[in-house]
């Protein structure tokens, strides 16, 4: 009776969530609204008249978020793989239809949305967390051949290739680029040759290059993050007074809700330039915070994906944690003045309902690895 006991109590404990990456992913939560509202107010208020209009909007996608991920959290993960084929075709026809006229809408000269029910919807935000999935189920599969680069790694090379082609059809370069990075990272990690990694950057830097030169709002970002003041009040303006704010917010910043910058000196600010708040409202000390924040995410992710009891699942882990580390890194090195200007959201934070949501999802499964392992106890060894 007391083996039964000790069984019964492992089983119940195999099956409990990793405490700390559920709260650190509520606390990012948490933490990124309040810094939504604090920085999307004034411009809400501005443009609408109502200084709640994009905090609602995005209270409204995290409780929606927050509850869909539930069935990513609970449900088996060999349920979740029999439904790629059909999370592949559906991701497909949504990125063709950003391209329908009267379906995609076009904004600041790019096509990244589609309006369902009446709200927008960008399904390049999908398209990441559905072909982590269906790299780290096909690369799982294929561990004993990685070798093979035409019939292992080809074809989902294709298919990475294909989505990150489509994504920089909506003039979207920069997520094309880390969609790309994000699956090379998982190609890495499954254990593909050295060689093809060499081989693609030959081949791949210079098409890079030609690609970001072939437009004209790429190349001014490019100038303004060489050279900033050369043109102050246009495209080094972002940059600039990002940097005001970084000097402004000092140890301890100004203080909550506080900020200046936000009052229409910083475009974008509620979005790509969410972080720029942080530094000035909440000065150094804040920033480290955040950065603390996203680092025990990151810590707590790899953790779980090596100690995951199979290679999808540890895949899995890898690809979401990644996915979601590698566009804070990005966003931040943008507002910090470390990488041009990129248009990638903060996760969490950005306002956004599409990326909330597809981040919370992203945990759920992440949250599921993590009732998985084969020894939990050991996760917080």
């Amino acid at each position: 009776m007391a083996s039964y006991s000790f069984s019964a109590e492992r089983i119940h404990v195999k099956r409990t969530f990793d405490p700390i990456l559920l709260g650190t992913i509520v606390l990012l939560t948490g933490t990124g609204l309040t810094v939504l509202f604090s920085s999307s107010f004034f411009r809400a208020g501005h443009l609408f008249g109502d200084p709640y209009r994009f905090f609602r909007t995005q209270g409204l996608f995290t409780l929606v978020g927050a509850l869909c991920a539930i069935v990513p959290a609970t449900v088996s993960l060999d349920r979740i793989r029999r439904f790629l084929p059909l999370m592949l075709l559906a991701s497909l026809v949504l990125m063709v239809l950003t391209f329908v006229p009267g379906v995609g809408a076009s904004l600041q000269g790019a096509r990244r949305w589609i309006f369902v029910f009446g709200r927008s919807f960008q399904p390049s935000e999908l398209v990441k967390l559905v072909m982590v999935i269906y790299l780290a189920h096909l690369l799982s599969n294929k561990q004993d051949v990685m070798d093979d680069a035409v019939n292992t790694l080809l074809p989902p090379f294709l298919v990475l290739s294909l989505f990150s082609f489509l994504i920089y059809a909506q003039n979207d370069f920069s997520t094309s680029v880390y969609l790309f990075l994000v699956g090379a990272a998982m190609f890495f990690v499954a254990g593909a040759p050295i060689r093809y990694f060499f081989g693609l950057a030959v081949v791949s830097t210079p098409l890079a290059v030609i690609l970001l030169l072939s437009r004209e709002h790429r190349v001014r970002r490019l100038l303004a993050f060489l050279e900033p003041g050369l043109d102050p009040s246009g495209s080094g303006f972002q940059i600039l007074a990002a940097e005001r704010a970084l000097v402004n917010g000092g140890t301890w910043g100004v203080g909550m809700g506080l900020g200046t910058q936000k009052m229409g000196s910083l475009p974008e600010v509620h979005s790509d330039f969410v972080f720029a708040v942080v530094a000035e409202e909440l000065g150094l000390v804040g920033v480290i915070a955040i950065i603390a924040l996203f680092a025990l995410f990151a810590w707590r992710g790899y953790m779980v994906a090596v100690r995951a009891p199979d290679v999808f699942r540890s895949f899995l882990a890898f690809g979401i944690t990644t996915m979601i580390v590698l566009q804070a890194l990005l966003n931040i090195a943008v507002v910090v003045g470390a990488v041009p200007a990129t248009g990638i959201p903060l996760p969490f934070f950005s306002s956004g309902g599409s990326s909330m949501f597809v981040t919370l999802l992203a945990c759920g499964l992440l949250l599921n690895v993590s009732r998985s392992m084969s020894d939990p106890e050991e996760l917080h060894g």
